[in-house]
């Protein structure tokens, strides 16, 4: 089982760089190998090289079945090429792959692509006492550092959540030296503390509000383009374009067009082009919401 899962995975490596010399083969989540190799065209990009590792987590065998479930990690690079230069994309997927008589009959993500269980509602910010602004200088280099340092991994000093897209981001924005402010308000500021945060910290629709409302420490400035954001910037997903907003992302450097490149968690990606064509959550009624940090 192990040979064959390692002989699935790189024909399947093999279909985004030789997409025709592999047209033949029946691989699964073909569809989106096609919308990722077609995103990176209308930007004037392919991917040159890919490579994976493979972890297998567990495999349970029915032998009177004939059949095996494989639950498995898989960490894919992407060598993109963009006019004359290249950059490292990555993204790491938890995987269950179904097998009968030796063939795969289905395999797919086990994440989703942020949050779609993410309330429409937003609670009310209780009021808070006038203050003084928060002054604060935000460093891009260190936002963007932590969000190399952690997209596939989980910093110990914060809480884990299953949907974490928007706690990582968070945390990013923290480490640039946003301040933590509002606790211990639930739905006032934005902070984490322990195992208690604001929502603001953690759910995407609620942070999309917050940051450019917000009266004391974060803030941010909307833009109307893309290309206008710089590296420790955020932008913001309505994938069903229906006003509620399921995932946000930091950006983490700019593309040859000078468009965003950006970091996410959940679905854990890095370098990924900002628009997540590729994504098996993206709709033609997608929405974005670009965010620019400001100093205070």
């Amino acid at each position: 089982m192990r040979e064959k899962l390692k002989a699935y995975i790189q024909d399947r490596l093999d279909t985004y760089v030789f997409k025709s010399k592999y047209s033949n083969r029946t691989i699964m989540n073909d569809d989106t190998i096609r919308q990722k190799q077609e995103a990176h065209k209308r930007r004037g990009a392919e991917i040159v090289k890919c490579a994976a590792t493979a972890k297998i987590h567990s495999i349970h065998e029915d032998e009177q079945q004939r059949e095996a479930n494989v639950f498995y990690e898989i960490h894919i690079r992407y060598l993109i090429k963009q006019k004359e230069n290249l950059y490292l994309e990555e993204e790491a997927d938890q995987r269950y792959s179904q097998w009968t008589d030796g063939e795969m009959s289905q395999d797919f993500s086990l994440q989703d692509e942020g949050d779609r269980t993410s309330p429409r509602f937003i609670p009310p910010q209780e009021e808070e006492e006038q203050q003084e602004p928060l002054r604060f200088k935000y460093s891009r280099m260190e936002a963007v550092r932590y969000a190399e340092q952690y997209w596939n991994s989980y910093n110990p000093q914060f809480k884990k959540f299953e949907v974490n897209c928007t706690n990582y981001i968070s945390q990013c924005l923290y480490a640039g030296g946003a301040p933590m402010v509002g606790y211990p308000k639930k739905s006032g500021g934005w902070w984490m503390r322990n195992n208690d945060w604001s929502y603001t910290w953690s759910v995407a629709h609620a942070l999309r509000w917050y940051l450019p409302n917000a009266k004391q420490g974060l803030k941010a400035k909307e833009v109307s383009t893309a290309d206008q954001l710089r590296p420790g910037d955020v932008i913001c997903y309505d994938f069903e374009g229906d006003g509620r907003f399921d995932h946000n992302t930091i950006v983490v450097a700019k593309d040859e067009n000078g468009e965003p490149l950006v970091n996410a968690n959940t679905y854990n990606s890095r370098m990924r082009y900002w628009k997540y064509e590729d994504s098996t959550a993206y709709t033609p009624k997608i929405k974005y919401k670009f965010f620019h940090i400001q100093d205070r």
